[in-house]
């Protein structure tokens, strides 16, 4: 079958007319951060979750409630706790002493965007109810399932240094999500325009520039964008690399991984490399569109073994180790 490019890449570009818009008014609110930024496009392009690892202050909660006001969206922020309940999240049924019925309450997973503020902080049937949403798209309360809004995302928050009463998600849960995104500092720069923003008198808010209508019609726009044969293998090879290193002259690295990527890995690099060159307004997916998204999609992917951990070796040298042994197409 014969493929235009050049025909894709101008519907891509009039269909991500938007990403400008919407990265210019999430801009307004948000100094830098902007892998942060970027990821979260990414996952609601691709329909997919987002777990972020990072110290407390650095604009998690309003990266995503800003998201939501560009879009006119819901939001709901979720702190999580060890007395956490999964009626307190998915909603319950209710005695109307008056009609003598029980009636749905719903609760406040029925948004647009959750945030899941410190998952680990949750003991693991409120993490399972969460990630039933997550996955299914819907919630069963009683005899009747409801289905979620779209669209969804739910971006969950770690903080990696208080692991003290904690629960850590088990690794087929982490696997759910599409990104785990770690973020840093800003920079001295960035901190500067922070700190004289938040002590103006008008705290910037953001404006509705695009519809939920608008991200559902890109969703569909997204499958249209090119993939070549090569670039598919490439992320076979990548994701074959974290299973069975010695197939790649990669042989040091058996010792250390546990387990490498699952399927879902593959379908995750190849949907966040097709959203990641939308985002480039871009109707084409080239090798820098996998290498960009790549410690995303499998730093929660690939497990160390206690050999790796004894010598300091981390998922993330293990993915740049093999995507720098890999040949590029």
């Amino acid at each position: 079958m014969e493929v235009n490019i050049q025909e894709i890449n101008e519907r891509i570009q009039q269909e991500s007319a938007f990403v400008d818009a919407l990265r210019m008014e999430i801009g307004k609110v948000i100094i830098g951060q902007k892998q942060m930024v970027e990821r979260l496009l990414i996952g609601l392009l691709g329909d997919g979750h987002i777990l972020l690892e990072g110290v407390p202050g650095l604009a998690k909660t309003t990266a995503i409630k800003t998201l939501a006001a560009a879009m006119k969206a819901m939001f709901h922020r979720i702190q999580f706790t060890p007395d956490l309940l999964p009626a307190d999240l998915i909603g319950t049924m209710i005695y109307n002493q008056k009609t003598g019925e029980f009636q749905t309450k719903q609760g406040p997973i029925f948004a647009n965007f959750i945030l899941a503020d410190e998952i680990n902080r949750s003991p693991a049937k409120v993490q399972s109810a969460l990630l039933e949403a997550m996955q299914e798209r819907q919630v069963t309360i009683g005899e009747q399932t409801f289905a979620l809004p779209r669209p969804f995302l739910v971006m969950a928050t770690q903080n990696p240094i208080e692991q003290e009463g904690t629960y850590p998600l088990p690794e087929a849960q982490v696997d759910r999500f599409m990104l785990k995104v770690k973020i840093d500092y800003p920079s001295r720069d960035e901190e500067l325009g922070i700190m004289r923003q938040q002590i103006a008198a008008d705290i910037p808010v953001a404006s509705p520039v695009i519809s939920a209508e608008d991200v559902l019609k890109a969703r569909r726009a997204l499958h249209t964008v090119y993939m070549d044969e090569k670039i598919e293998r490439y992320i076979l090879d990548i994701v074959m690399a974290t299973r069975d290193p010695r197939q790649f002259d990669l042989d040091r690295l058996s010792n250390y991984i546990a387990y490498g990527g699952s399927p879902r890995a593959s379908i995750y690099l190849a949907v966040a490399g097709k959203a990641h060159a939308f985002i480039q307004r871009r109707g084409y997916v080239i090798p820098e569109d996998i290498r960009a998204v790549c410690f995303d999609v499998l730093r929660h992917r690939v497990a160390v073994t206690y050999e790796a951990e004894a010598e300091e070796m981390n998922s993330e040298m293990i993915i740049q180790e093999i995507i720098d042994t890999i040949e590029v197409p």
